[in-house]
């Protein structure tokens, strides 16, 4: 007689076996309907799982995340389905759930096309039609190896051997249809529908470019059909955003085959590169950080003995000198604590905190790289914080407000927060481990802040709090983090004098707020839509003459702008002056400054934002004034307009 407890407390007693489908049509048929999988004791499940005990269930419809997930799951079969029907011959191999949506894997000599793509859509939209029973069985391996032998399905057969001898193998029909499959599942394919197939691409079997080349075809799927239109029309933004385009538009930037993964910065870009470093060496230098510089070269037995040789080797680019290796520093920490060990440090000089425009090198693969938003060499906003372990929470405290101060800065506010657990690879002892996640967890609740765990998420060498930003379009952005490391310090000898005169090992915190410089700068590109805010444009203000009879007033102009810090150049071009005002509209300059007889007369300028708002007539102090206010606001004045606009 199984007892079923429900995520409110209350039970539910059944005198039989009963499945999660019957448990849910005991609540209510509204319930039934849109059940779409169960949570039994921890564990997701079907609808069709029968319960034989006493348990603790939660029902999952397309409301959670679990339930979006499994209809990703789902769509990704129904797609294999129709592609296999519609193009015999075909072989599935892998079709995995990724953000927003699915991929799946084909085998097949064919190259998939736009056209090809609507056939399939129009296919998987049949099957929903149809309304087909979603059915898990379960078999041994060995049975499972002999079907999918005899069905040609030669990547199914490869996938089912790696698998431990004996372990039982579930898979997933459908009609005639079938597929290997953990699950869950939904119960039928009429609880999918809102869906859409977005591009095809080329992937190695297994990820390794030594096996065949497959069909990647790549597709969304939602809870209903406004959050897809939702969702395309957010896609659709994105690809006008895209910081690539921009970058190309606005000179900022390129990138090019004979330097794959690495930025060739233009003036125009370096200048907001330059700007961002010159801000965050300030923003360190006032929170008590110290900066530093640690080579690029440094041979391999430093980053054996930290343990990222073991984990990171494959990342790792290498060379070989007078008979030793070397490797391309990947990251910047074990440099750091080689600064720390020169000198031996008291418990008066904790909390030392090391700060490092650090340039690194990894060797990303090919097909990963992406404009400036994942590159091989990358510049880090690296620090690391030497501490007691009593230390811990006050200093992670402190680095949150500091985190806080620069995204509000770069016109962020929405700020998501999660703490990383320790995953199944990792050095360290568990009690470690323990007092590393009590001190994070503490020190975000001592902030008052809302926090999610992602278990088994955290680095090899200590669990960390991630910091994510949404953007204007909705979009979240993986950038700050905070770690506790227990273990690296150790590894690499670093030692303190305590209070009672014994040596001991410090605390390492390493963090970082915007993360790459290259990946954040693509971030701004892509949030701002290249419309900088004052602060951060390449040119903040363009002088142009009607004639030339006012070129000498508009260098006049240009000069003492200048000579008072801001990015302010001429434009004398024998031009009419809307094409000029058109010209620098498009590279998105925040003011116009427009001189002609009345303004040479009057000693002013007339002044227009680049949205096209007339700001009228202002004199130079009044104009320098108003650009210093501007500037010093930075991207705060960007989230008073949101605010305003809301």
């Amino acid at each position: 007689m199984p007892v079923i407890t429900l995520p409110d407390g209350s039970e539910r007693s059944f005198d039989n076996p009963v499945s999660v489908h019957d448990i849910a049509a005991d609540i209510g048929p509204g319930l039934a309907k849109a059940a779409l999988g169960g949570v039994v004791d921890g564990r997701e499940v079907d609808t069709s799982f029968t319960i034989e005990g006493d348990a603790a269930l939660a029902i999952i419809t397309d409301r959670d995340d679990a339930g979006l997930e499994i209809i990703r799951h789902s769509t990704a079969h129904l797609l294999a389905m129709a592609t296999q029907e519609l193009f015999p011959g075909v072989q599935v191999t892998i079709g995995p759930v990724i953000d927003d949506g699915f991929f799946y894997d084909f085998a097949t000599g064919h190259n998939f096309t736009p056209e090809d793509l609507q056939k399939i859509e129009q296919r998987m939209a049949e099957l929903v039609a149809a309304d087909l029973p979603v059915e898990r069985v379960v078999t041994s391996r060995e049975k499972a190896i002999e079907l999918f032998r005899n069905m040609g399905e030669n990547y199914k057969v490869q996938i089912i051997e790696d698998l431990p001898e004996g372990e039982e193998i579930s898979m997933y029909t459908q009609g005639s249809w079938g597929d290997l499959c953990r699950g869950p599942h939904v119960p039928s394919t009429g609880k999918l529908g809102a869906f859409k197939l977005t591009k095809v691409a080329g992937a190695y079997w297994r990820g390794d470019s030594k096996n065949e080349m497959l069909q990647r075809i790549y597709g969304t799927a939602w809870a209903n059909k406004k959050q897809l239109k939702q969702y395309l029309n957010r896609i659709a933004e994105a690809e006008k955003r895209d910081h690539r385009k921009i970058g190309k538009k606005l000179d900022l930037f390129h990138t090019q085959e004979e330097a794959p993964g690495m930025v060739f910065w233009h003036p125009a870009g370096w200048s907001i590169y330059q700007t961002i470093e010159q801000y965050m060496r300030r923003a360190q230098v006032e929170n008590d950080y110290q900066e530093i510089r640690t080579p690029q070269l440094v041979d391999l037995s430093l980053w054996e003995k930290s343990g990222h040789a073991d984990k990171f080797g494959d990342d790792m680019f290498m060379l070989k000198s007078d008979e030793r290796e070397f490797a391309v520093k990947p990251m910047n920490c074990p440099c750091h604590v080689q600064v720390f060990n020169q000198g031996l440090k008291s418990y008066r000089d904790l909390p030392l905190r090391l700060a490092e425009f650090g340039s690194c090198h990894r060797n990303e693969p090919s097909g990963s790289l992406h404009g400036i938003m994942r590159v091989r060499g990358f510049v880090q906003d690296d620090a690391h914080i030497f501490c007691t372990e009593q230390q811990i929470q006050p200093e992670v405290s402190s680095f949150i407000d500091f985190l806080h101060s620069v995204y509000e800065d770069f016109g962020f506010s929405d700020v998501i927060y999660r703490l990383s657990t320790r995953p199944e690879q990792r050095v360290g002892s568990d009690s470690d481990w323990d007092r590393a996640e009590k001190a994070l967890a503490e020190a975000l609740d001592a902030q008052g802040l809302p926090w999610e765990e992602l278990p088994g998420e955290g680095a090899f060498y200590g669990p960390m709090i991630e910091f994510s930003l949404k953007d204007c379009i909705g979009r979240v952005w993986q950038l700050g983090t905070i770690q506790v490391d227990f273990s690296m310090p150790g590894r690499l000898d670093a030692q303190y004098v305590a209070e009672d005169g014994t040596r001991q090992v410090p605390v390492m915190l390493h963090r970082a707020i915007l993360g790459s410089f290259e990946r954040f700068i693509g971030i701004l590109i892509e949030h701002y839509e290249g419309v900088f805010p004052t602060w951060l444009a390449p040119t903040q203000a363009v002088v142009l003459n009607i004639t030339d009879k006012q070129s000498e007033y508009a260098l006049k102009v240009e000069d003492s702008l200048k000579n008072k810090g801001f990015r302010v150049v001429s434009d004398l071009r024998n031009e009419k002056i809307g094409f000029k005002i058109r010209e620098h509209t498009i590279q998105k300059v925040p003011y116009l400054l427009v001189v002609g007889d009345k303004e040479v007369e009057s000693q002013t300028v007339a002044v227009r934002a680049r949205r096209g708002e007339d700001l009228g007539s202002m004199d130079l102090d009044a104009f320098t004034a108003h650009l210093a206010d501007d500037v010093a606001r930075r991207g705060r004045i960007v989230l008073e307009k949101m605010e305003n606009q809301h």
